[in-house]
């Protein structure tokens, strides 16, 4: 497509786990798979996982078989279990903590992550907020983690610091924006007119994005 600046090659990776919020990913993997990029769900196992909309669905792989250097991006959605055990996940063992620990290692090679809702509560008990701008829900959301990055909480839609991205619950268009932008699916004008069309239904930026062949 003709608004595609990015090289899709390695896969982007969507973390599934039980109670996922359905709504807060699809914006940014339609987008991504639509330009070329293929996506692949990473369970805890590769046993079935159900959302909070009860659907079921097969992670290609288990979280243990996945590699930094075998993805282009980390995706961590929200879900209830990001707030079930927040003590137990502060010490390292709750039920998602390994996922957290697993965008350490991504964000320590240089790879991208996106984190949506729960999962930057996740991030704030792994330490990968404290000295990153980010956002969330809201700033006391983060605050009950104990969290030493309150200094770095960014009132605004979706924040990008480097290579990650993060968001609160209502925002899963700007969360794909910042995605889109980072892996330089769209740019400029037309990112702009894509984010338009689909948070605003500014029926103006249909005509740019079919110019760019970015529909």
């Amino acid at each position: 497509m003709n608004a595609t600046t990015g090289r899709p090659g390695k896969p982007v990776h969507l973390a599934v786990y039980d109670t996922l919020a359905d709504w807060e990913t699809g914006h940014a993997t339609a987008h991504l798979a639509r330009a070329g990029h293929e996506i692949r769900t990473v369970g805890p196992t590769t046993a079935p996982v159900r959302s909070i909309g009860g659907l079921r669905i097969q992670p290609d792989l288990a979280l243990d078989d996945l590699r930094p250097e075998d993805s282009a991006l980390l995706i961590l959605p929200g879900a209830d279990l990001w707030n079930v055990t927040s003590a137990a996940t502060a010490a390292g063992s709750g039920d998602l903590a390994p996922f957290a620990r697993t965008a350490r290692a991504f964000l320590d090679a240089g790879v991208p992550v996106a984190a949506i809702c729960g999962a930057t509560a996740g991030l704030a008990w792994e330490g990968l907020l404290d000295d990153r701008d980010h956002t969330s829900a809201v700033s006391f959301y983060l605050a009950a983690t104990g969290y030493a990055g309150g200094g770095r909480y960014v009132e605004a839609d979706a924040v990008t610091d480097g290579a990650l991205v993060t968001a609160g619950p209502t925002e899963p268009v700007a969360f794909a924006r910042e995605i889109l932008r980072l892996l330089g699916v769209y740019e400029g004008e037309v990112l702009d007119a894509w984010y338009r069309l689909f948070h605003d239904s500014d029926a103006a930026a249909y005509a740019v994005l079919e110019k760019a062949g970015a529909l």
